[in-house]
């Protein structure tokens, strides 16, 4: 019989051999476009600092300033002493800017999906989940202990379908990415409130990577489907989720929508009663970059600026990529140890794209993930076209390779 140590060698050994092992790299500078890892400097196109708020010195400061008033840590949970006056002013100002009647600040994104799932939903209901959904969502709804069903990505037509099976009364919940997180596809969010009407469901949405990019003011997904025409509120979309560690480029998440879900949350949501608050230096920092992701709108215009030209040219390279006009550029290759040696090819280069493989994504379908940054210069830009024009010949060869 193996030892415990014994059988936890086999897995690791059995992942190695997969080329799916993962190691940690050491960052040792600020979470800016160019970054040193493990001694070596490199361009960083990884990140998911879309704004380029991580190191902007406005925020630096906001959280200084935390920093002095309230110490570093928060001290308890927020319903013990750990609820500052910083952690309320960001929930009523994210609250406004999402135009909800208040919002919920949780310490990680994980913890606001797998929380609010597990608060709202038992084995009386049903929910169905994009099979792309970030793990968060899809541990939520399996932790939950509701019927758990997932609809192909996107399919619209087949969630509708399995929707009008057994239908019930507000038992019913349509949980999605805004934006997904290793495609860059987006949610189409107008027809999931048309389902979610007409099944009597409850819609939650996870807009992490959409929040503040997408929408002139920075409003994401939601803003950029009401400046086409959709009509959204609080009662169409119940349960909006994002995440603070992306475009305002701080810590945690929130959880907006009604008076009584919230209350209803800090009742009854054991990840946010059982966990210490965010520190709230943090939450002074997160409302600086709600500050600045208002004003500033050039950074969503530089973004779209760099993510048009990064796709016409990968175009001319014979490059395909996922179907994105957000920061997320996914060039799937499919084998896991090309994409490794792609990602070293690139590092070799000066160039930091992490390798994404299964169980991230799924089998077959591992990639170079590139995001991009408001902080990118097109002088940048160009330096990660010249390396991937180097690995050009290995591309296409496993392009070939997988079409053959």
């Amino acid at each position: 019989m193996k030892t415990f140590s014994q059988q936890l060698k086999v897995a690791l050994t059995e992942r190695q051999s997969q080329d799916l092992y993962r190691n940690r790299r050491s960052l040792e500078s600020p979470q800016t476009t160019t970054i040193i890892m493990d001694g070596k400097k490199l361009l960083n196109f990884c990140s998911n600092d879309y704004l380029g708020l991580a190191s902007h010195p406005e925020v630096i400061r906001a959280c200084r300033n935390g920093l002095d008033k309230y110490g570093v840590g928060s001290g308890a949970s927020h319903l013990v002493v750990g609820h500052s006056h910083a952690h309320h002013a960001l929930e009523e100002e994210l609250a406004a800017f999402t135009g909800r009647s208040r919002a919920l600040l949780f310490s990680s994104g994980y913890l606001a999906n797998v929380g609010t799932l597990t608060a709202l939903l038992d084995k009386k209901d049903r929910v169905f989940e994009d099979k792309l959904n970030h793990a968060s969502l899809l541990d939520g709804g399996l932790f939950s202990g509701a019927r758990f069903q997932r609809y192909s990505h996107l399919d619209t037509e087949r969630l509708d379908r399995m929707l009008g099976n057994n239908p019930g009364t507000n038992d019913s919940f349509i949980v999605s990415d805004g934006i997904f997180s290793m495609d860059g596809d987006c949610a189409a969010l107008p027809e999931l409130i048309a389902l979610g009407k007409k099944h009597h469901a409850q819609l939650m949405l996870d807009d992490a990577h959409g929040f503040g990019v997408l929408g002139k003011q920075g409003g994401g997904s939601v803003e950029h489907f009401r400046e086409q025409g959709a009509v959204i509120d609080e009662q169409n979309l119940p349960i909006l989720i994002a995440t603070l560690g992306k475009a305002f480029g701080t810590q945690g998440a929130f959880v907006s929508g009604s008076e009584e879900l919230i209350e209803y949350l800090i009742q009854f949501c054991r990840p946010y009663i059982y966990t210490t608050a965010l520190s709230p230096a943090l939450a002074e920092a997160t409302r600086c970059s709600l500050k600045l992701l208002q004003q500033e709108q050039w950074r969503r215009e530089k973004l779209q600026s760099l993510i048009k030209k990064f796709r016409r040219c990968c175009e001319e390279l014979g490059f395909t990529l996922t179907d994105s006009f957000t920061p997320i550029q996914g060039l799937i290759l499919g084998d896991a140890r090309t994409t490794i040696q792609a990602s070293q090819m690139l590092e070799a280069e000066g160039v930091y794209v992490s390798a994404i493989r299964p169980p991230t994504v799924p089998a077959g379908t591992a990639r170079l993930r590139f995001t991009f940054s408001a902080e990118h210069s097109d002088e940048q830009l160009q330096f990660l076209l010249a390396a991937l024009e180097k690995i050009q010949p290995l591309i296409q060869m496993e392009t070939k390779h997988a079409t053959g």
